[in-house]
C-alpha cells in the first residue's frame, strides 16, 4: 500500500510475526512495519513517528537525486582493486600504529567494510567502482576500528584526524551506495 506522509508517498508493507513491541524499518526506500501478531494499529504507529520517516525518505531520495551526477570508475580490475586496498592497509595501519590481521573481500549487502575484534578487516567487492579518495576513507575508518571498535565520539574524533570533513565523505559513499548497490 502506498501512503502519504506530508508532501511525499511512501510504499507500505506490514509483516506480523512473533515480536513483542512493533518497529519500523525502511529498506529500498519503502517503510517495513513489523508488528506483533494479531495487531492491527499500524497507523498510530506510523503518526507517532511520522517525523523520523519523513526525514529518512527524504534523505533518501536526495541521495538518489545526487547519485544521478556520479560516475562509476568501471576501468578498475578487480586484482587492481585488491592490490589498492593491501596497499592502503598497510601505509595506514602502519601510520597509525594499528596492525591489521587479514584482509579479506567480499560482496556485502549493506556496509562498505568491517572490522573483526581480532584485527581481521573485509571489504565490500563494490568499492572497487568508487573514486580512489573514497575507497582511501572506507580502508581509514576500517583501520580506525582497531583502535575504537564502536562509533563513538572518541572514535570519530581519531577519523577527523586524518579528515576533518568525515561527514562530507559519509554523504559520498551514501550517495554512491545507490550507484553500487544493484551490482554484482
Amino acid at each position: 500500500m502506498k501512503i502519504k506522509i506530508q508532501d511525499i508517498e511512501v510504499e507500505c508493507h506490514v509483516f506480523h510475526r512473533k515480536v513483542k513491541y512493533a518497529r519500523l524499518e525502511i529498506k529500498n526506500g519503502a517503510l517495513n512495519l513489523i508488528m506483533p501478531i494479531g495487531a492491527e494499529d499500524y497507523q498510530s504507529l506510523i503518526k507517532k513517528h511520522e517525523k523520523w520517516v519523513y526525514q529518512k525518505i527524504s534523505r533518501i531520495n536526495t541521495l538518489k537525486k545526487e547519485s544521478e551526477n556520479r560516475k562509476l570508475d568501471l576501468t578498475r580490475s578487480e586484482h587492481d582493486f585488491r592490490e589498492l586496498v593491501k596497499l592502503l592497509v598497510s601505509e595506514i595501519s602502519s601510520r597509525m600504529g594499528s596492525p591489521v590481521n587479514n584482509v579479506t573481500f567480499r560482496r556485502m549487502k549493506t556496509r562498505w567494510g568491517s572490522c573483526s575484534s581480532s584485527g581481521n578487516v573485509n571489504f565490500n567487492t563494490r568499492l572497487r567502482y568508487l573514486p580512489e579518495n573514497l575507497i582511501r576513507y572506507v580502508v581509514h575508518h576500517e583501520v580506525c576500528h582497531i583502535k575504537i571498535r564502536k562509533h563513538n565520539k572518541e572514535y570519530w574524533n581519531l577519523v577527523s584526524l586524518t579528515y576533518p570533513d568525515y561527514k562530507k565523505y559519509e554523504n559520498e559513499l551514501a550517495i554512491y551506495w545507490f550507484l553500487v548497490k544493484d551490482l554484482n
